[in-house]
């Protein structure tokens, strides 16, 4: 395993973004081959169509990135970002606000209500901006040109000038980011209804959201531009269908692109910031304790990276639940190892990871899922992939417990090992490697100290002033003090950012 295009990895993470977003997967791959037939028919060179496929890839990348507070105020957050595709009127917004507090009982949902009423505005104000920029922050970690990363960040601008971030309109919004947003939508308006409600959209949009240039395009010849989108191998078509100067990836900086996008995932959750990169590097360290040769350590490494990039299609209603999860939620839980494997598969060089990792989470006696395979139907490599995620889960806190201690933790795993779940050797391994301690670091980035660091990486987990001030025994408005200084050291403004800068400098 060597060599990769980066074309297929940011496809295989649209098909993720796809999900997320409750739309069938291939919605965003459809979307950049009608972005592409639109760039040749407004006679874009190769540079500008470079632009427009990657900016059609990467459109809603960032949107997962806070799904805690989407969660936390409208229940479930895909069936939230899909009403995305609904018209702007009052009955949308309706439908957005009957999600308040879904999933809850009634007095529950009155009260969710109030306080997002009350104090849910500072987690929403901003939301959309934040995405942008998450989104040019990952374009710019895969080495995308400068072109690329600022189409990405004005995704969702409108030509009335009433989009995010704000400040452009007409033509001076990236033509790339033009053509994401419109073909965005016009694709899903196609699959519900075909060509005519693909062109009466964007005729209703036209001059105010969209482009009325494009809408032209579209409507001069509807069967030009989405004629044929079902009837190929969609997967083959877009990876063909990359502009000249194909960008393909090998050891070093396929690792750096693998390590980015398992941190941008783990974004989802404040609960499994840093879960993937922790989970590489501690698979990595068992590997030498077993003597792997180094093709197996290497496919073992990238397998940790990539192991729950399936969490994107299950809700953060069923991730941060506090309590416990009933049947049908358990069900979509058992469904995220599938949905990895789902999103690599069509990769002759990713497949092999997704092979790893959609055995994961499966136990030597067969209670795992999503097969409920046993014994020697499990790989080796994902049997050592299962000990090390087990115990760097135990070790991180979930919203129904506090984390494990080392022993706690060594214990429950040794103790699942004389079960028979999981594999003996890869346990002794796994906590072998993982008891080489290490002294405290004394120098923190951008100049942290090491109580700013303690206050940071509880703001990466969600905890609001008051519950940093009663876990640090601080007052709350010491706590509120920390988090100006760590936002002005570290230059962030929300929690997702404060947890991306905590998880890349290895925080948490």
């Amino acid at each position: 395993m060597t060599d990769v295009r980066l074309a297929e990895l940011v496809a295989a993470l649209s098909l993720g973004v796809d999900l997320g977003f409750g739309q069938p997967m291939e919605h965003v791959l459809r979307e950049c081959m009608i972005a592409l037939r639109l760039a040749d028919r407004v006679g874009l060179d190769d540079a500008q169509r470079s632009t427009v496929y990657y900016t059609a890839l990467l459109v809603n990348v960032g949107c997962h990135s806070d799904a805690h507070e989407q969660a936390k105020w409208f229940g479930d957050d895909i069936a939230l970002k899909a009403g995305k595709y609904e018209p702007r009127s009052l009955r949308a917004a309706a439908a957005m606000m009957s999600l308040v507090g879904s999933g809850n009982p009634p007095l529950h949902r009155i009260r969710v209500g109030l306080e997002l009423a009350v104090s849910g505005r500072r987690d929403l104000d901003g939301m959309i901006a934040r995405h942008s920029a998450l989104a040019r922050g990952l374009a710019e970690r895969l080495g995308l040109p400068e072109a690329t990363q600022e189409a990405v960040g004005a995704s969702y601008e409108r030509w009335d000038g009433k989009g995010w971030p704000g400040g452009l309109a007409g033509e001076r919004i990236p033509v790339a980011a033009r053509l994401a947003q419109f073909s965005e939508f016009v694709e899903v308006a196609h699959r519900l209804g075909g060509a005519d409600a693909a062109v009466a959209l964007a005729e209703r949009q036209a001059g105010s959201q969209f482009d009325p240039a494009l809408t032209a395009e579209l409507r001069s010849d509807p069967d030009g531009v989405l004629g044929g989108l079902d009837s190929a191998h969609t997967w083959s078509a877009v990876i063909e269908a990359e502009p000249a100067l194909r960008v393909t990836l090998s050891g070093e900086s396929f690792d750096r692109a693998l390590l980015a996008i398992a941190d941008f995932v783990d974004l989802k959750s404040p609960y499994t910031l840093g879960h993937a990169r922790a989970v590489s590097e501690l698979a990595a360290v068992t590997g030498e304790q077993l003597g792997l040769p180094d093709e197996d350590a290497r496919l073992l490494r990238r397998a940790g990276l990539v192991h729950d990039l399936g969490r994107l299609g299950v809700s953060n209603a069923i991730w941060d639940k506090p309590g416990p999860l009933g049947a049908g939620e358990w069900e979509r839980v058992r469904l995220h190892p599938y949905l990895t494997e789902r999103m690599l598969h069509q990769s002759p060089t990713l497949a092999p990871l997704g092979a790893v990792a959609v055995q994961h989470r499966e136990r030597l006696d067969g209670s795992g899922y999503p097969k409920g395979l046993s014994g020697g139907a499990i790989s080796r490599p994902a049997r050592i992939l299962g000990a090390v995620d087990a115990y760097r889960s135990m070790r991180e806190p979930r919203p129904f417990r506090s984390p494990l201690s080392a022993e706690e933790a060594a214990a429950e795993l040794q103790a699942d090992a004389g079960a028979g779940k999981l594999d003996a050797e890869a346990v002794a391994a796994v906590l072998a490697a993982a008891g080489h301690s290490v002294g405290r670091r004394r120098e923190w980035p951008a100049g942290l100290t090491t109580r700013e660091v303690d206050v940071l990486r509880l703001v990466a987990r969600g905890l609001s002033s008051k519950q940093i001030a009663v876990e640090l025994v601080i007052t709350p408005k010491t706590a509120r003090n920390h988090i100006e200084h760590i936002y002005t050291k570290i230059d962030a403004s929300s929690r997702v950012a404060a947890g991306l800068f905590a998880t890349e400098h290895g925080l948490l």
